[in-house]
């Protein structure tokens, strides 16, 4: 291959790939976030990564996401099978943005099958045609739960999210972190309340919940293009700036609730609000895990009711760390009927990659192997397997050295893979079914029967 013909193998921008260390990381939390999800029953499945774009794009369910199209790429000598597609109108598809919009049409395809309240986790990757920069991926995996039931949804299950949070975050170890709950019921009634025109308070709302990214004074001005009036701008960034703990916010709440005319959606927020705050607490969520943050909305259309967003204190540049809420319609969009749903999600390749970059978390070692038997003589090669098969049927990770190498840098490999002892056995250990078993941490070397080999390691390792 001549040098201009070279391929560039690089990664696109956007996607990311993992080294071994930090792909050990990915699955080490996801087999946390597996086991809380599955102690509070959710029941996992699978969607496509494709989905027709009708299906995305259904009653705004697209949002802000640029979605990746598809197009089959047909080899030159199959050109003819394009035009022939396109000439049979083959339906656009694209590649799903969220698990949300997927688990809807997912729940319309099986409606038959499932039982209600449905309560279901996903794992997937998802993609999004977004600007790839410092923590933003274009393709990132998403840790998902939703419960959807059919006609009516309790309040409980908002709830329950908080306590879900809490025990995922909690069993990371990753420092303090703040669940922000709010209400968009609340939101939308008091935009009512000030006068906004009902078509515009869901773009205003969208305007609310960048406070955080782009500061007051260009809150009030992109509210100000919506033809929302100053003295309204005001109103809505004071009333969104109620502070104080969250009984003191739920007084404020209830005595603006009694005194607003026509305020049936904000009573109807506010009394969600204290339902669903009722529920967190008798779940026993920590009272400093949680607060009722005004500002909070989400910028999904979908969302309805409560809403969720999850900081870790002291990295609130970090973001959102995990983020979600209550939608009444978006199943509904593909059935004609009812169906509400409460969900949270965790952007775990986002979360990663800003977690260990902020030197909160350390990536783990590149191979779970915790024992390498090495290799001295080749001669011995059938102890060497003897002994691996052994320890591995007692549950320690082994990786055994086939290749004869100087002693040293057989030690210098296991430390580099972040492997802690090292099995040596020569002819004099193999006569007297012994080894020396070397912790690279330590330095210590001590020699141990083979028959006592398994044990002596699970100590070290405990």
């Amino acid at each position: 291959m001549a040098k201009s013909d070279k391929i560039n193998f690089s990664t696109p921008s956007g996607f990311p790939e993992f080294l071994p260390s930090e792909k050990r990381l990915e699955l080490y939390l996801l087999d946390i976030i597996r086991g809380v999800f599955e102690s509070y029953g959710f029941t996992p499945i699978e969607t496509p990564a494709v989905e027709r774009l009708e299906v995305l794009q259904a009653k705004g369910n697209q949002g802000d996401n640029i979605i990746y199209g598809i197009d089959p790429i047909l080899p030159p000598s199959r050109q003819g099978e394009k035009d022939k597609a396109k000439e049979t109108g083959s339906e656009p598809r694209g590649l799903k943005f969220d698990q949300t919009v997927p688990l809807a049409a997912y729940i319309a395809r099986h409606l038959n099958e499932l039982t209600f309240p449905f309560a279901r986790y996903q794992m997937d990757v998802v993609f999004r045609g977004e600007r790839a920069k410092d923590g933003r991926f274009r393709q990132f995996r998403q840790c998902d739960i939703d419960v959807i039931s059919r006609g009516e949804l309790s309040l409980l299950y908002d709830a329950q999210m908080p306590a879900i949070i809490t025990e995922i975050f909690e069993a990371v170890n990753i420092g303090d972190f703040l669940i922000r709950i709010n209400n968009r019921k609340i939101l939308t009634g008091f935009f009512q309340f000030v006068g906004v025109a009902e078509s515009q308070i869901k773009a205003c709302i969208s305007i609310i919940d960048n406070l955080e990214k782009i500061g007051e004074a260009k809150v009030k001005q992109s509210l100000e293009t919506e033809k929302v009036l100053p003295e309204q701008s005001q109103k809505i960034i004071d009333f969104i700036k109620i502070n104080g703990s969250v009984d003191e916010v739920l007084d404020k709440l209830n005595h603006l609730a009694t005194n607003l005319p026509q305020a049936e959606e904000f009573y109807s927020g506010v009394t969600d609000l204290a339902t669903v705050i009722t529920g967190v607490r008798n779940l026993g969520v920590p009272e400093n895990r949680f607060c009722i943050d005004l500002s909070i909305a989400r910028g999904l259309n979908y969302y309805t009711g409560t809403v969720y967003e999850t900081s870790l204190l002291g990295h609130e540049t970090l973001g959102s760390i995990c983020s979600g809420g209550r939608y009444e319609e978006l199943v509904g969009t593909f059935l004609g009927e009812k169906m509400p749903g409460v969900g949270i999600s965790i952007g775990l390749t986002r979360l990663i990659s800003r977690l260990l970059k902020a030197g909160i978390i350390n990536a783990l070692s590149a191979t779970p192997a915790q024992v390498m038997v090495v290799n001295i003589q080749e001669d011995l090669i059938p102890i060497y397997l003897n002994v691996s098969q052994n320890l591995r049927r007692a549950g320690i990770n082994v990786v055994t050295n086939f290749d004869k190498r100087p002693l040293g840098k057989q030690f210098q490999l296991a430390d580099k893979q972040g492997i802690q002892f090292c099995v040596i056995i020569g002819s004099e250990e193999a006569a007297g079914k012994r080894a020396s078993l070397k912790d690279l941490k330590s330095g210590e070397q001590i020699e141990v029967t083979l028959e006592n080999l398994a044990v002596e390691i699970k100590n070290k390792l405990h």
